[in-house]
């Protein structure tokens, strides 16, 4: 019988798919279903520790981390306008955890670097804690948050101080913090890297959750950010805290970041030799004779016979190395004894074009930088402590390619985007960004209200508009590059319920299994449209992002999507024909998808589809 798969309007589980992976592999591990602790100490033997006292970090909630983490979610994204969108960037509107889920299928592996600045955790910020992930619409719109009339998302429903009081003041947050970076992991790439900004409040208890989830060897650096360019007289210990972290992790061990640019202007060839411009490399060694006796000679200038002398550390090489630099000419002889002999190093002959990249980062950026930029584009101070965009632009250098992806899901004012478009303007890349912001509402009393501006997400994304604007002001005649090529849109997406009916678990009678099935008929909920449905399509069942190129056709009056030139097409008319059908297969897509309603009274059609899809090697789907 042939293939007819369906769709279960779920987010990508990993973990689901981790126990899959086990279960083909090692079947012997199971029982009943599930992963068996003494089956799995019988197979790995030796290799599986069980004593229960070791390193690590605990905290009241941190098992409910693991629940939230491994249930999915129906949710999708709606973009707000298709036809008018072509830009490659992307800002989302909606719980950062939740979107996370979202894009676990579309996204896996995808990302190059992750840049966030989540709360701090001063005592005085307010946060979402716990999170809930129910599926029935009043819980939704529990766990979305109380709205108002116009449907805009309240404080009392959705956000909570974190006081200093609080009998669990370190484990709300990091109850938070733990499952967004524990599902951002899965969204970098092998060589991704991930930047995350923070203060002493809860540094230390970041780089533990850190080490768990990227592993204690993918740690590259803490820098270390002077944020503040005047000390703190208002302080009550005695000490001005001016200064800000950011810790970075690699997606695997053994990556790095990029480096900072050689200064290639110090290389000369003052005395013409043919292998062009070199300086000159201190030649001491680092070790004492009894560790490395071998370095330890006196070094002699064959032309001269002048002796230097070994210094108290030795020579940084053997004799046999000195020898052959000396024999090739690549020794700087001083014309007094005194003086230190040292080695030309040829800029021709450098492996790697970078050198190390200083853990004091930003020098003469401060945060009174960030709060002027956005001053100077609005006009006003909307918000407090920006993050200035030479700070992020200087760690983009480092984490991101030319044609690369950074998300960034604590968007804020969307400082990152707005570096992300001033970067690309600068060099020509097509660096691109994916900012997520919740629709934080606005204090009624704040100057940002009172201007208009009812979420912080609607401050980002103005924000962005106007730094766009700003941007092809300052690069109008100067650009050395098409200026066409420079993508300084964005599409936006808001976080939504699915556009599918969702099958109730809690059933418990006849009546109430028969009235499920016969809604089940139609599984398209009332009003859906055929865009928000097909971008749900692509979220949870595509090979393809939400930047894939989306060609809309139509053949014997049914419309439908072709995806990437054709490699997969989405039909979503709640009626086909066999005509359409054949139309389809000589088209010769990877994966043709349909709604089931669309074979409605017609399980010939459906069957007879299926065979010959599975001839031709097409994926068949059916929502």
């Amino acid at each position: 019988m042939a293939k007819i798969h369906k769709i279960d309007g779920n987010s990508a589980s990993p973990q689901k798919e981790l126990a899959e992976l086990l279960k083909s592999r090692f079947p012997e591990i199971f029982a009943e279903g599930k992963i068996s602790p003494d089956k799995l100490k019988q197979t790995l033997g030796e290799e599986l520790d069980t004593n229960n006292e070791r390193y690590g970090l605990s905290w009241a909630g941190k098992s409910e981390c693991f629940r939230h983490i491994q249930e999915t979610t129906t949710a999708t994204l709606k973009i707000s306008d298709l036809k008018s969108q072509s830009s490659e960037n992307i800002f989302i509107e909606g719980d950062n955890l939740e979107v996370l889920k979202v894009l676990q299928k579309t996204y896996y592996g995808k990302i190059k670097m992750i840049y966030i600045d989540p709360p701090y955790n001063t005592g005085n910020d307010s946060f979402i804690y716990p999170d809930r992930f129910k599926e029935e619409k009043e819980d939704y719109e529990l766990r979305a948050g109380i709205k108002d009339a116009e449907g805009l998302l309240t404080k009392d429903g959705f956000w909570r101080k974190n006081s200093k009081d609080a009998g669990h003041f370190h484990s709300n947050w990091l109850s938070m913090i733990y499952p967004r970076l524990f599902l951002a992991r899965n969204l970098l790439r092998d060589d991704g890297v991930i930047f995350v900004s923070i203060d002493d409040n809860e540094v230390y208890n970041l780089r533990m959750i850190m080490n768990e989830i990227f592993g204690e060897e993918s740690f590259v650096a803490q820098l270390i950010w002077k944020s503040r360019q005047n000390k703190d007289n208002r302080n009550i210990t005695g000490v001005s805290i001016d200064h800000e972290y950011v810790l970075v992790y690699t997606r695997t061990s053994g990556n790095r970041i990029r480096g900072s640019e050689r200064n290639k202007e110090q290389y000369k060839n003052p005395d013409n030799d043919p292998r062009g411009d070199w300086v000159s490399g201190n030649m001491v060694g680092l070790l004492p004779e009894e560790q490395r006796p071998n370095c330890h000679y006196d070094l002699i200038n064959p032309k001269t016979g002048i002796n230097y002398g070994k210094p108290k550390m030795g020579w940084r090489y053997d004799k046999n190395t000195m020898q052959k630099l000396i024999e090739e000419d690549r020794i700087i002889w001083p014309q007094s004894q005194k003086g230190r002999p040292r080695r030309k190093i040829f800029l021709s002959e450098l492996n790697d074009e970078f050198t190390g990249y200083s853990s004091i980062i930003a020098p003469d950026i401060y945060t009174r930088n960030g709060t002027n930029e956005l001053e100077e584009l609005f006009k006003a101070r909307y918000m407090e402590f920006p993050k200035p965009t030479e700070l992020i632009r200087e760690l983009l250098v480092q984490g991101l390619g030319e044609d690369d992806i950074v998300l960034d899901f604590f968007a804020g004012s969307c400082t990152t985007a707005h570096a992300v478009m001033a970067l690309n303007a600068e060099d020509g890349g097509n660096r691109k960004f994916i900012c997520v912001q919740l629709a934080e509402p606005c204090e009624e009393d704040s100057e940002a209200y009172k201007a208009g501006f009812k979420t912080i997400a609607e401050i980002g994304k103005e924000r962005l508009r106007r730094a766009a604007e700003k941007i092809k002001k300052e690069i109008e005649g100067n650009l050395k590059f098409d200026k066409n090529k420079l993508d300084l849109g964005f599409k936006v997406f808001k976080l939504e319920q699915s556009n599918f009916k969702q099958w109730r678990e809690d059933i418990k009678t006849a009546g109430q299994l028969k009235e499920q099935m016969k809604m089940f008929v139609d599984n398209t909920k009332k009003g859906a449209a055929v865009e928000d449905m097909l971008f749900e399509i692509i979220l949870k069942n595509s090979r393809f992002d939400l930047n894939v190129k989306i060609e809309k056709k139509n053949f014997d009056s049914i419309d439908y999507f072709s995806l990437a030139d054709g490699m997969e097409i989405i039909c979503l008319a709640e009626k086909i024909t066999k005509k359409f059908v054949e139309k389809i297969i000589k088209e010769k897509p990877q994966r043709f998808t349909c709604l089931d309603i669309a074979f409605s009274n017609n399980d010939r059609l459906k069957t007879n589809t299926a065979l010959q899809m599975e001839g031709e090697r097409i994926e068949f789907k059916v929502i």
